[in-house]
């Protein structure tokens, strides 16, 4: 059995290896799509103190990842028409602040990587500790491998976007809200223990628009706590009516202390609001929210947000609210996207499970399935049939019963969203999928059947089921495990295009999906070190992302697209795959395509390289 010193040890152990592969993946990785848009508007927030960038995300992931450029001695281009004159001219000011203002944009992107880095470390560290502490050393390794090793949780630790930063708001808020509940139970500090409830809903709230989840979740949470934890007294009343008001009055007293815990949050979001719009002068922030706000269609929700941006009390939250209607209103107008081989405006149901499949390892889903079907078996065995029986061992296993409805709740929420733009959206549930599947194999690994035994054949079996009939079981996961870590180690540095090997691997994913599952501008520079190894002095150029192949092809690019046509003989041309794969994709439910920008001229034509896994170079 592991001790604690040494199960600290092998959890360290895991992190550095997680954030070596994290820091040198992505060191020669150009800025992601989303990146070109973030990082300038986190530096702007903390030297200009005006949130005019990017207000469709909350600002601390930003604030975080700008934090140590404040130490870089950089250029703002305050005067640039981007930032005087445009409606969140986010992606325009993006390029001139990292291309065209002096700056070195690889030590912005090496400096404003590393927060997200390590918040993602963070995680894995607080993860592992909860589990540990909950369920035993063996679980939390298990847990903190399942996590360290995802190339999915390298992928998106590595860059700054609001993805990890969702799964940490997820997870704070998650763990201190069932601190709170046990501890108000107890009657042990409740009132200290509400504040840190309330203080993790906040900071979750700056973190990721999709956290303002976490407030039905709790309602949802407190209602099934007081159920749980009052229903066998009610079992000893005669009056239904009796039965009814004796849990809602538990209901009521749990979700007044919810309330409480939503008014500290909501505190929290003025007050870091507050340093956001000091600068923000009070016409501008008008002017723009009823621009971005002008095709809202709740048009009580937009004024009221309007109204706000002007009271100097409210600004605050007026720029708060006008994020997360900027998020509905997005996500009702969807997004063009290319998954298996069709392309689309509107979303997939089976989008979110397909990727899930195909991107997580092939290890982690046979883990999965086997914890899967062990938990079927436990519960036909046991006979945990009845209602009763049912809310008996939600009380005695809330945690995990809590994990499980998270989990369920959120996949459907996202199922039925209109947002199919990668699997990184679902990454909030990975953490509990993870503690699902650890808390089945562990303990279908260390099963006996006798705990306590009392005679000399009771103790002989219990030898034999702990430490020969459990051998098989430990040499299959064991083997699995290494295998999951081999198979990471071995995707360096392409986590980003990571499939398993259901999808192809990581040469092949893209032709089942693309963005920012496989292709999101990573490998610009790489496509510069090919050329200089060719010695490709010319090349015209499709690419989709956050990099300037202005900048890192020193003027050896032309843009080209579909209708230009053909290029002439002995031309070089490169294209970013998630381009391609979207002009070659079936149109399906009414979405359209010219046929002229359907890349024709390349149908029967193979790439003669790559550059990394996601640029496609052609000679002609």
């Amino acid at each position: 059995m592991l001790s604690k010193f040494m199960t600290n040890g092998v959890a360290c152990l895991l992190l550095a290896l997680m954030f070596g592969l994290m820091f040198f993946s992505a060191w020669n990785e150009t800025a992601i799509m989303d990146e070109l848009a973030h990082i300038p508007a986190g530096y702007s927030y903390l030297t200009q103190k005006d949130y005019r960038l990017n207000p469709e995300h909350p600002p601390l992931a930003k604030d975080l990842a700008a934090f140590p450029l404040l130490f870089a001695n950089l250029n703002f281009p305050s005067n640039s028409k981007y930032w005087q004159e445009d409606i969140n001219g986010q992606w325009a000011l993006g390029s001139v602040f990292l291309y065209e203002s002096g700056n070195n944009p690889d030590t912005i992107l090496h400096l404003s990587r590393l927060p997200i880095m390590l918040l993602t470390i963070l995680l894995g560290w607080l993860l592992f500790r909860w589990v540990r502490n909950r369920y035993g050393n063996s679980m939390g390794l298990l847990t903190l491998f399942l996590f360290a090793t995802s190339p999915t949780f390298i992928a998106h630790g590595r860059y700054v976007t609001t993805d990890v930063a969702a799964a940490f708001g997820f997870f704070i808020g998650f763990v201190t809200f069932i601190k709170f509940l046990e501890q108000d139970a107890s009657g042990e500090k409740p009132i200290k223990y509400l504040a840190i409830a309330g203080l993790a809903f906040g900071t979750a709230q700056l973190l990721k628009f999709s956290l303002v989840l976490l407030g039905p979740f709790y309602l949802l949470l407190g209602a099934i706590w007081a159920f749980a934890q009052n229903y066998t007294q009610t079992k000893f009343m005669f009056s239904w009516w009796e039965k009814a008001i004796h849990i809602l009055k538990a209901e009521l007293k749990i979700f007044g202390k919810i309330i409480l815990i939503f008014l500290i949050g909501l505190a929290i979001i003025w007050i870091f609001y507050a340093y956001h719009v000091w600068n923000y002068p009070v016409e501008r922030q008008i002017r723009d929210t009823e621009f971005i706000l002008n095709s809202f269609g709740i048009r009580l929700l937009a004024d009221s947000t309007t109204w706000m941006a002007g009271h100097a009390f409210f600004r605050p939250l007026g720029e708060y609210f006008l994020g997360i209607l900027m998020v509905m209103q997005r996500a009702a107008g969807g997004n063009t996207a290319y998954f298996l081989g069709e392309i689309a405006n509107t979303a997939w149901w089976y989008y979110f499970p397909v990727a899930f499949l195909l991107k997580e390892q092939l290890g982690l889903l046979i883990l999965a399935l086997i914890a899967g079907l062990l938990a079927l078996t436990y519960i036909y065995r046991s006979g945990v049939k009845s209602f009763d029986a049912v809310v008996e061992w939600i009380r005695d296993n809330f945690t995990l019963a809590t994990a499980l409805i998270f989990v369920t709740a959120y996949w459907a929420y996202s199922m039925k969203s209109n947002l199919n733009i990668g699997v990184r959206h679902v990454l909030p549930t990975f953490p509990f999928i993870y503690l699902l599947v650890s808390r089945e194999i562990i303990k279908w690994i260390k099963y006996v059947s006798i705990t306590d035994p009392r005679n000399f054949m009771e103790w002989m079996k219990s030898l034999y089921e702990k430490y020969i009939a459990s051998t098989p079981k430990y040499v299959l996961v064991g083997i699995i495990v290494l295998w999951m870590l081999l198979e990471t180690m071995l995707a360096f540095p392409y986590y980003l295009s990571y499939f398993n090997e259901l999808g192809g691997g990581p040469m092949n994913g893209y032709k089942y999906i693309v963005d920012s599952n496989y292709d999101w501008g990573q490998d610009l520079k790489r496509l510069r070190d090919v050329m200089d190894d060719v010695g490709i002095k010319k090349i015209k150029l499709d690419y989709f992302g956050g990099g300037s192949p202005a900048y890192y092809l020193n003027g050896a690019s032309e843009p080209w697209w579909s209708s230009r046509g053909q290029p002439s003989a002995g031309d070089w041309f490169a294209i970013s795959v998630s381009n391609l794969e979207g002009s070659r994709g079936s149109p399906v439910r009414s979405f359209t395509k010219n046929p002229i920008d359907s890349y024709e001229w390349l149908q029967n034509k193979s790439p003669v390289t790559r550059a990394g896994t996601s640029i496609f170079i052609y000679k002609f």
